[in-house]
């Protein structure tokens, strides 16, 4: 077992650049807002990987919303909904997400700021295009949930995690967001105790995300297996990158790492080793970390990027206003 230093180094750089892809269409509602010249959220492809599948909102009523009270409304809504955010949503608690929904910001207008989402007992949910800052818990929490993609978000300043999935959750994936800011970034997995839950649940795609100076969890990992760390860029990381832990089984893929003293590890504070196999990562100004044990099958198909181009592709893509 390994236990990490306390060492937390916040870096960053702005990233350009931006691909549309398709464009969901607004249409009012009561308790929202919207305005004719106002531009529409896009929507990015489907997602790679565990979460393929996710729909969201699809099929369900458009709503833009301004506020907190008529985002609650909508996120919590027991009907399919693609919920636009147009401006900054200032939440004082954790804020429960309701089964098929599409949470989208418009542009770069949409912030949620002072608390997080909270993605419990849900299922086919979309988070995207969202700027998190200065949560006084999770940004993203999920639990207990499945078929959910977190995708081209920016999170900041969190209290706890910038996404922490567990308690049997599976099916996600994690993708393009830019995480800057953090000490604990992402947490999969919530407890050493909690095998009978996550045994077989747990897996989770993170492809093309930017961990940008965040300090650790980039992700900390337990039980799932597999779990898949494709594409990533790694850049100034402050105490570790990925850790495998109680038997969980991590294939770290094709990353780029940069400024990053601990790579990748097995075990993390008291928390006994998983397995963890790396193949074909880059690394610069790094050190090749632990590995060891064996890592279930990725059971999906996928193209992995040259790790070489991952730095240039994730900086230029990861984050708010990049679909």
């Amino acid at each position: 077992m390994r236990r990490t230093s306390a060492r937390f180094t916040l870096t960053g750089a702005a990233a350009a650049s931006a691909v549309a892809i398709a464009v969901i269409g607004a249409t009012t509602a009561s308790g929202s807002t919207t305005a004719p010249s106002e531009p529409a959220a896009a929507a990015a492809a489907a997602p790679v990987g565990f979460g393929a599948g996710t729909t969201g909102g699809a099929g369900g009523a458009t709503v833009t919303v301004t506020d907190a009270t008529a985002f609650k409304t909508a996120v919590q809504s027991s009907a399919a909904q693609i919920v636009r955010v147009n401006g900054t949503i200032a939440l004082s608690s954790m804020t429960k997400v309701a089964s098929n929904k599409t949470i989208v910001g418009v542009g770069t207008a949409g912030k949620i700021t002072g608390s997080g989402l909270n993605v419990a007992n849900a299922n086919n949910v979309i988070i995207q295009n969202l700027s998190f800052s200065g949560s006084n818990d999770d940004a993203i929490n999920v639990q207990y949930s499945t078929k959910v993609w977190i995708d081209h978000n920016s999170i900041t300043g969190a209290k706890d995690g910038a996404v922490d999935i567990k308690r049997a959750s599976t099916n996600i994936t994690v993708s393009w967001n830019r995480t800057y800011g953090q000490d604990k970034n992402m947490l999969l997995g919530h407890s050493d105790d909690n095998s009978g839950e996550d045994t077989g649940k747990l897996k989770v795609t993170y492809d093309h995300n930017w961990f940008d100076g965040t300090n650790q969890r980039n992700p900390r990992v337990r039980f799932g297996n597999p779990v898949h760390v494709l594409n990533n860029y790694f850049s100034n990381i402050g105490s570790y990158g990925v850790a495998s832990t109680e038997n969980a089984g991590v294939l770290v893929e094709a990353n780029y790492f940069e400024n990053t003293d601990d790579t990748y590890h097995l075990g993390e504070g008291d928390s006994g080793p998983g397995s963890l196999v790396a193949r074909n990562n880059h690394l610069v100004n790094s050190t090749a970390g632990q590995t060891g044990g064996s890592v279930a099958s990725i059971p999906y198909s996928y193209t992995a990027e040259s790790a070489s181009s991952v730095k240039a592709s994730v900086t230029a893509g990861a984050g708010v206003g990049k679909i």
